[in-house]
Order: structure tokens, then sequence, then C-alpha cells
């Protein structure tokens, strides 16, 4: 009895800090952030006014938020398909294809990921310059003098400059999730590709019959950790690149609310972005769960 109290104890005083720190961290100012979505303030005053789901109503009625929020899917969608499809098929031929310097192509690949979000964002700016970036002089090739006179404005256009931040955030994230599955695959048996070569499976055959299947479980859950974590690089990546503009056409979910609440001084308003954040988070990582599903398979 004795030793079953000091068992109980020691996972107690384990798991009391965490928990703790959770509940102050985590917990509480999320319950804040709900509780002040109801509130009218400034955010640098002591005057708070109670208005209700008020700044919800302002929200449903704002063009801007659903400029927003029509950017964060493009940016999740795009960006997932694009980042996980490269990613998978680069693990794929680096560990089944027999490839000199395959060590230097992994450091290749990872490399973007070590860089920090401010060092992305000036490469890019650079190569995006309109005047003497590297993709506007190599399109200038083909484009001659008129793409001088005419340069293109990859950051200044309002109808691509969503889709220059996707590249960048594409290049930043495809080498992280190579090597994970690279790691996943090599763990795979040779034996299973042997017995599918003698059936007379080719390579694609494999990929989706064994290779796929058997990383499955890995894939589903970077899966839910890149969608949701997407969602707070793209405001890194807005705010390093673009700073929402031209005329608001880049911002997305976070950065938004963050130009509401402390540049605009609505702090209710924004807390307001923040919860509909929260509630789309919450139901996206449900939804990816339950879609990605399957029956798990061991070897």
């Amino acid at each position: 009895m004795t030793k079953k109290k000091g068992r109980s104890r020691f996972i107690f005083c384990c798991l009391a800090p965490a928990v703790i720190l959770f509940v102050i961290f985590m917990i509480i100012p999320t319950i804040d952030v709900f509780k002040m979505s109801l509130y009218k303030w400034g955010g640098y005053t002591a005057e708070k006014t109670f208005v209700g789901f008020d700044n919800f109503k302002t929200l449903l009625q704002s063009d801007k938020f659903y400029q927003a929020f029509q950017n964060t899917v493009l940016l999740i969608v795009v960006v997932t398909i694009v980042t996980f499809s490269m990613a998978i098929i680069f693990a794929a031929i680096l560990t089944r294809e027999k490839i000199k310097g395959q060590t230097f192509f992994r450091v290749v690949f990872y490399i973007p990921n070590i860089l920090s979000v401010v060092v992305i964002s000036a490469i890019f700016s650079a190569i995006y310059d309109p005047n003497q970036g590297l993709l506007n002089s190599f399109l200038n090739i083909f484009r001659g003098q008129d793409g001088v006179d005419n340069p293109i404005l990859w950051l200044g256009s309002q109808k691509i400059v969503i889709y220059s931040i996707i590249i960048a955030m594409v290049w930043q994230a495809i080498g992280y999730y190579m090597v994970m599955y690279m790691a996943s695959m090599a763990n795979i048996p040779e034996s299973l590709y042997e017995s599918a070569s003698l059936e007379g499976a080719g390579r694609l055959k494999q990929f989706f019959s064994i290779t796929l299947p058997l990383i499955w479980t890995n894939i589903r859950t970077t899966l839910t950790f890149f969608v949701i974590s997407t969602i707070n690089m793209s405001f890194l990546m807005v705010k390093a690149m673009t700073n929402g503009g031209p005329d608001g056409a880049s911002n997305v979910f976070l950065s938004y609310m963050y130009q509401e609440a402390y540049t605009n001084s609505s702090y209710g308003y924004g807390m307001a972005i923040g919860v509909a954040v929260f509630l789309f988070s919450f139901a996206l990582a449900a939804i990816l769960n339950a879609v990605t599903k399957r029956e798990e398979i061991e070897f």
C-alpha cells in the first residue's frame, strides 16, 4: 500500500509542473481571448465596454476578414499538397534509388529549415526584386525589352503576391519533412521490396503498395502538425515579406488579427478574430484526423 502511494506521489510530482504550466500559459490565455472578444477595448486604457457578440457581427460583415480567410485556406491547401507531395517523392527517390551524393542532397534540402524566417524573407525579397531580382532577370531572357519596361511585381501585385509567398513557404518546409520520411522509409524491410519485384511489381506499384501504406501513420501525424503550423508560419512570412500588402491582398488570419488588435487599437475585435482562428484550427485538426484515419499496417 505504501509502495502504491509513493508511486502515485511520484507520478503527481512529475505531472504537476507540466499541468500547472499548461493551465497558466494555455488555458487561462485562451479563456481570456474568448472573454475579451465580447468587449470593445482599444488596449491602452482601463475602459472596457461590453458589446456581446457585436465584434463577431462586424467580423462576418468584413470583406477584409473574408480576404484573409481565403488567403489562409489557399495557403494551407496549396502549401500542404505541394510540400508533402515533393517531400515524399524526394524521400522515396533518395531512399530507394542509388544516387551519388545522397548526403549532399539531404543537407541541401534541409538547409532552408534551419534558416530564420527573416533570412528566408530577405532571400526571396531579393529574388523577387522587380529590377535586379533573379526571377525577373531570368524571365527577361524570353520577354526582352518588354520585361525591362514592365517588370513583374511579384510582391507588389494583388493577383500574384500570395503565390509568391506560397513558393517561399514550400521552399522552407520541404527539407524537414523529406528527411523525416526518409527515416521512416529506411526502416521498411528490403525483403518486402524484393518479394514485390519477384511478383512483377514495378517501382511505382511498390511505392503505392508498400512505401506509402507503411509510412502512413507518420504522414498522418505530421500532416495535422504541418497544417496547423502553416497558419502560424504564414503570419511570419507575410509580416516579414509584405506586411499584409499591397492593400491587404496578402493578409492571412493572424496578420489581420495583429493588424486590428495592435495597429488599429481594436483589441476586442482582434480577439474575436483570434476566437475564429482557434475554432477554425480546432475544426480543421478534427477533420484531418477523421479523414486520414486508416487501419495501421505493421511489418
